[in-house]
């Protein structure tokens, strides 16, 4: 989720600033290393991880589509865009000479977008971004998401990547951050409809897999398409 607060149900008492920080912190210091450690071995490692999480991410999708007595057509359209993150993010890995680079800046990308949008909308506060759909995100926080993924892609990259264009690298990684924003408000909008705040509890401090993954859902294929477009072999931010 963009600035990392639960979606509230009509009538529910806002959450206390800061009161999941904790949760949310040590949810991170055990995860973020499973996850980059995969994507740095890869092959099987990497695979069982992504079968693992789409499976996961299924499975909520399942009962937020009962819980909102949501149509087959609903619930065939999100098991497809699970299957198309899957497979985005198994091709993109997939390449010898630029997969772990792209997947790991790609994934720092998108934490980086989360972690900006909290502090932002939480710091700073201010002008609703989309009231209806989400009361608790701001355009502060976006602001915030989108600055700090752009930074985060260009730190990452020249990290990682011996030659980078770091404007490229600035523009790819903020454009990226307001696709899976995009993408977040898509997973609020869907909670709203449904009458839920989370998709589960499996994360504490962030709910479930789809509200830890909502932007990847939408980043991974659109990072996908662009390297299909660059060619195989090709870091993105180069």
């Amino acid at each position: 989720m963009a600035d990392g607060r639960a979606e509230p149900v009509s009538g529910a008492p806002p959450r206390r600033p800061w009161r999941d920080l904790r949760a949310r912190a040590a949810s991170a210091l055990v995860l973020a290393p499973v996850a980059l450690g995969a994507i740095w071995a890869g092959g099987p490692l990497f695979v069982a991880l992504v079968a693992a999480l789409a499976l996961g991410l299924a499975y909520e999708w399942a009962g937020l589509c009962q819980a909102g007595r949501l149509g087959r057509d609903s619930w065939l359209g999100g098991t497809l865009l699970i299957a198309l993150w899957a497979a985005a993010l198994l091709w993109l890995r997939a390449d010898p000479s630029a997969g772990r680079a792209n997947v790991i800046v790609l994934t720092l990308v998108v934490w980086g977008s989360d972690v900006g949008a909290y502090l932002a909308g939480r710091l700073i506060g201010g002008p609703r971004l989309a009231p209806r759909v989400s009361p608790s995100k701001t355009w502060a926080g976006a602001a915030g998401g989108a600055l700090a993924s752009a930074l985060v892609s260009a730190g990452a990259a020249k990290f990682l990547v011996l030659e980078v264009n770091v404007t490229g690298a600035l523009l790819l990684g903020a454009g990226l951050s307001v696709i899976g924003q995009a993408g977040d408000l898509a997973e609020s909008a869907i909670k709203r409809r449904c009458g839920v705040k989370d998709s589960g509890r499996l994360i504490p401090g962030h709910g479930g897999l789809l509200d830890r993954l909502d932007a990847a859902l939408a980043v991974a294929p659109v990072a996908a398409i662009l390297s299909l477009a660059l060619g195989r072999g090709v870091v993105l931010w180069q």
